[in-house]
């Protein structure tokens, strides 16, 4: 059954593979031009988050004020509430916005790198060499948006974002181009 379903969804692929193709090719493309303007994609990103924050907010006040009789009401109310109040707050200064959030990743990278570390030292895995790897990569970046920052946070976000795409479009090609030469005939 398994193979039956894993093989529909390579014909849905293949059937639809120049859509795909298409899809990978744009995603390198923005995701080329978000690098090459990392600053305007950082801006960007920040007013796209900022006004979904917002939006939600709205929308979950609304819904805990028609529901007013239900016991959530308040969790409804103060969530969206705090929703809507950090949407807001990114949307009318989205630099400093990138900035605060580009130091909370920098801090993520640092403790989720010397986390990895501990633990490839402290267990026995059979990848610990990549975990250790990893755990270096993870503190570089970490150190890298730190010792640069708030420079940083004009440029990371957007950088990472154009990564992100960039990775997602060789993703998105490399599977139709893949799937393109998987033999027409059906498994037994």
């Amino acid at each position: 059954m398994d193979e039956q379903i894993a093989w529909i969804g390579v014909e849905e692929v293949r059937n639809h593979s120049t859509w795909f193709l298409g899809m990978g090719v744009a995603l390198i493309l923005i995701g080329s031009l978000a690098i090459g303007s990392a600053m305007a994609a950082t801006i960007l990103s920040m007013l796209v988050l900022g006004w979904l924050l917002f939006i939600a907010g709205l929308f979950e006040m609304v819904h805990g004020f028609a529901r007013r009789r239900w016991s959530g009401f308040f969790i409804n109310l103060l969530g969206g509430g705090l929703y809507a109040m950090a949407g807001f707050i990114i949307l009318i200064n989205p630099g400093l916005a990138a900035i605060t959030l580009t130091l909370m990743i920098a801090i993520l990278f640092f403790a989720t790198g010397m986390f990895r570390i501990l633990i490839a030292l402290s267990t026995p895995l059979h990848h610990r060499g990549w975990l250790v790897v990893n755990g270096l990569i993870s503190i570089v970046l970490g150190l890298s948006l730190w010792s640069s920052w708030p420079t940083s946070g004009f440029w990371a976000i957007g950088l990472f974002v154009g990564i992100d795409m960039i990775f997602d479009g060789w993703t998105e090609l490399m599977l139709a181009m893949n799937v393109r030469r998987i033999a027409t005939a059906a498994p037994a």
